[in-house]
């Protein structure tokens, strides 16, 4: 079965910001280890460190949700099927967005 439009568009975007979190946690994780070079005992450093590995464990098992609910679409047409997984998508949106934010805000605070 096709996957709908609206529930592809979901996908795409979940890739997308997939893709921007590993980005941002791999260069949070290159600053955050260059400072930590200098400042081995800094427990703020630790912390960032310690959120910059968690963000990309988080997408990692994003991914295997999404490729998922990915197979769940390809089952037989079933109106049930397509509302769960877009509702699934939904939540797992939501929840990547808010990663995605926290860490925009960790970068701006290794900036400062």
């Amino acid at each position: 079965m096709p996957i709908p439009p609206l529930i592809q568009n979901l996908i795409d975007r979940l890739n997308f910001e997939l893709i921007e979190i590993d980005n941002k946690a791999t260069e949070g994780l290159n600053r955050v280890n260059a400072l930590l070079s200098r400042f081995p005992d800094n427990a703020i450093l630790i912390q960032y460190l310690a959120f910059f590995n968690t963000a990309q464990f988080f997408r990692a098992t994003s991914l295997q949700q999404l490729q998922a609910i990915t197979e769940t679409l390809s089952l037989p047409d079933n109106t049930e099927i397509i509302v769960a997984a877009g509702e699934d998508l939904g939540t797992l949106l939501g929840k990547v967005l808010e990663v995605k934010l926290k860490l925009e805000r960790l970068m701006t605070r290794l900036e400062e």
